[in-house]
């Protein structure tokens, strides 16, 4: 069954969990939810794309709910408890696929600066998708030097993550050797990527190009 209920530090958490059956080798990815306070879950739009998007490259995927949300227990905690929350996520996750060689960090807005931070935490990460960081909201300094390569999307039209401000995070990001920073942007659309047909299926296609891209490449 994909639904799940695992342990995280303010007590359970409320997951959805998609395995590779008969590939116990499957990289993993795991997918993180926007802000708890403006409606972000684990079943947004974008997350739910994102999930399904890495199942079908062959990765056995994980999304969560933060603390707080849904079925999981606890209370916001200003990304302090939900960084937490991410890492319980991941422990789980490779808990439950010792063999895997590649691990995936996916995040959306809000998620996308926990995917960062979780980065920097753990090593074994091969790669990162950010989706419509909130550059302005959060600082970013943390990624210093930022420990893996990654993909980050932003719409040219939104207008909760400015794209000047991404436009910043990346030229910053590039600066930092031994890593490659992609960035692409979806024309026209708004931070939701609400138009399915001209913002969600491109970006997706984006991730999926991406992914598959470094999959087949043997550097980090």
């Amino acid at each position: 069954m994909p639904e799940l209920i695992f342990p995280g530090p303010e007590g359970r958490l409320e997951g959805r969990y998609h395995p590779q059956p008969g590939k116990p080798d499957a990289p993993i990815a795991i997918v993180l939810h926007p802000h708890p306070q403006f409606g972000g879950t684990m079943n947004n739009r974008v997350v739910y794309n994102l999930h399904y998007a890495f199942h079908k490259m062959g990765f056995t995927v994980m999304r969560f709910n933060f603390r707080g949300v849904g079925r999981s227990q606890g209370e916001f905690d200003q990304g302090i408890g939900e960084l937490s929350d991410a890492a319980s996520a991941l422990d789980y996750l490779q808990a439950m696929n010792p063999n895997s060689k590649h691990c995936w960090v996916a995040g959306f807005s809000f998620g996308a600066w926990i995917g960062m931070q979780l980065l920097m935490r753990r090593p074994e990460i091969t790669g990162f998708i950010s989706v419509a960081p909130p550059a302005n909201m959060y600082d970013f300094s943390f990624l210093a030097p930022c420990p893996s390569s990654g993909l980050i999307v932003n719409g040219t039209a939104d207008r909760v993550a400015p794209p000047k401000d991404t436009h910043s995070l990346v030229a910053k990001l590039r600066e930092q050797k031994g890593i490659t920073i992609t960035h692409e942007e979806i024309e026209g659309a708004d931070h939701f990527f609400r138009d399915d047909e001209a913002h969600m299926k491109p970006m997706i296609d984006m991730v999926q190009g991406y992914v598959r891209r470094r999959l087949t490449e043997s550097s980090r």
